[in-house]
């Protein structure tokens, strides 16, 4: 190999891995940047790239095609991970394949490489996109390759090569942050009884210290995107980086898991989701009034399959066209606003409306009406009773003598 692109983070892995592939191989590092909103200083990591040993550093800004093509596409499915995980790592790495696949063949790699473990999910994440995109393409994966056995090893590698990384032995969390979350792994939280340090938050503080007011806002959706918050509209990547401030400023989205990897083994995680949380819960309220139950029922069966295809990595796969096609299909008519409560670390939903509303108070109400005969519902309850009537008098034949 000659040239490799690197999907780079600037942080300890990709760091020792920039300098550890160039002194193996001898090869000529490109390293890959991408803005998804993780809100750190890009100009300092691309001279840390450079400095690490990088040719050449390509740093994109893709906050709104993150936005626009990944997280709007998995809340108009209500996507969530063994019904906790708003999945925003699984979201963002076909993304950062993708575009790192492109500039190695702009620039002419045989190569590309990743600083995901050998025990975890992202390496299947990145090297599926790789694979499915360019099915010739040569992938790097130095934490199955190296004699590193640890993170400690590579904190002494990195200061034995002058690498500076922000991770010491006292906090070796794995952090990984973008637009959608903040994910933390590692250190005490391989412990799954030890509760997590306060300080560690990035985006949230705790809902203990949460202000003592509620905050009321409203979210508008069109077709099952969010367009507008509290009446102004935003483009998507704006409308989610507010969110999550506001969120984050009142205790919104702190998850505490045991996941259940792809590669078999079951992993502590911690996440940080402000925006994504309220969008799920306005989502679902706008939902609830524009959707046809049949319909939603059946877009509800397919959550946990949507959900496990993006968590393992099959995001560029024909199934997930096929599923993808299925969701968009119901959201036609997911239009509306949700009026919602953030109060220490709640999101509570207090109105619903929609032009394109299902719900018709005049058959809702419990007061006198002229739409609806309440007789009808013996004929109806007496229909669906027959099954389990004549189960009944079978079993019964059964037991006689």
């Amino acid at each position: 190999m000659k040239k490799v692109v690197l999907a780079y983070s600037g942080g300890l892995d990709t760091s020792v891995i920039l300098k550890w592939i160039k002194e193996t191989y001898g090869c000529e590092m490109i390293a890959y940047v991408a803005d998804l909103g993780q809100k750190e200083d890009l100009e300092e990591i691309r001279v840390r790239a450079r400095e690490t040993g990088a040719s050449q550093v390509v740093v994109e800004d893709v906050r709104e095609e993150f936005v626009t093509e990944y997280v709007f596409p998995a809340l108009r499915a209500n996507a969530v991970y063994e019904g906790t995980y708003l999945m925003g790592t699984s979201l963002a790495r076909p993304l950062i394949a993708r575009r790192q696949l492109a500039v190695a063949h702009r620039e002419g790699a045989e190569a590309v490489a990743h600083g995901a473990t050998g025990k975890g999910n992202d390496q299947v994440r990145f090297e599926l996109t790789y694979l499915a995109l360019d099915p010739h393409i040569k992938v790097v994966a130095p934490w199955r390759e190296w004699d590193f056995r640890s993170r400690k090893d590579l904190i002494d590698y990195a200061r034995e090569k002058d690498i500076k990384v922000t991770v010491t032995a006292e906090k070796p969390y794995s952090v990984d942050a973008n637009l959608l979350h903040t994910s933390y792994e590692g250190g005490v939280l391989e412990d799954p009884w030890a509760e997590p340090p306060d300080d560690m938050f990035l985006t949230t503080v705790s809902p203990e210290q949460a202000p003592d007011r509620p905050l009321v806002i409203e979210v508008d959706f069109e077709k099952g995107n969010p367009v507008a918050v509290d009446g102004e509209s935003m483009s998507p990547a704006s409308l989610l980086e507010h969110l999550n401030r506001i969120g984050g400023e009142n205790g919104i989205g702190r998850v505490d898991m045991v996941e259940n990897r792809f590669v078999g083994m079951k992993s502590r995680g911690v996440y940080e989701t402000p925006g994504g949380t309220i969008l799920h819960v306005a989502h679902r309220a706008v939902e609830s009034i524009t959707m046809d139950r049949e319909v939603m029922f059946l877009r509800d069966s397919l959550i946990p399959e949507y959900a496990r295809r993006v968590y393992n990595g099959f995001w560029f796969s024909p199934e997930m066209e096929v599923l993808q096609g299925m969701i968009d299909q119901t959201q036609g008519e997911v239009s509306g606003r949700a009026r919602l409560k953030l109060y220490k670390g709640n999101v509570t939903v207090l109105g619903r409306r929609s032009a394109e509303s299902m719900y018709r108070e005049d058959f809702a109400t419990f007061e006198e009406d002229e739409v609806y005969s309440q007789k009808d519902a013996e004929g109806f309850i007496r229909l669906q009773a027959l099954r389990l009537r004549i189960r009944n008098l079978v079993q019964r034949r059964k037991r006689e003598p």
